[in-house]
């Protein structure tokens, strides 16, 4: 149905069919999967995030704050049930929460990555590499936060 509506993205997606991951993919609507949902709920099954990539959907991930069924906010720890749970790789989780993120609500080419022309948004981690981001969860690994080229906070 988002595709058909020209949506652009359709949320949760537990039971998305074969068929609607090919016309997500066809008309670059972007699966935006909420497994906090799951793992709170204990629905005992997850989005198919990585079939959704193999058919060439662009998956976001995102907390789906919300006191009935995802009392979190935490993005790394998404990333961390994204990647043990659905079995995304971090790169992967990375860019769902970047890029992808940016363009399910049509704003890719303003935010989400680091190009020249782009808002300087930033987190800057205090990791020694990126899959550390899903791979350590449960702790602040944030060292800096840059809004629009201004550190507005850091550790």
């Amino acid at each position: 149905m988002a595709a058909e509506l020209g949506a652009a993205s359709a949320d949760h997606l537990l039971f998305v069919t074969d068929k609607g991951m090919e016309a997500m993919a066809e008309k670059g609507v972007v699966a935006t999967l909420l497994p906090g949902t799951a793992f709170f709920l204990f629905l005992g099954r997850y989005a198919p995030a990585c079939r959704m990539i193999e058919k060439g959907v662009k998956v976001a991930l995102a907390s789906d704050f919300n006191p009935g069924s995802c009392m979190t906010q935490s993005l790394p720890l998404i990333t961390t049930i994204a990647c043990t749970q659905m079995r995304l790789t971090p790169a992967e989780a990375v860019l769902a929460i970047t890029i992808h993120a940016a363009r399910a609500i049509r704003r890719e080419k303003e935010i989400g990555s680091l190009q020249p022309g782009k808002q300087a948004d930033l987190v800057i981690l205090d990791i020694p590499d990126y899959r550390h981001l899903s791979y350590h969860f449960g702790v602040n690994h944030v060292w800096k936060v840059i809004k629009k080229g201004k550190v507005v906070w850091e550790r």
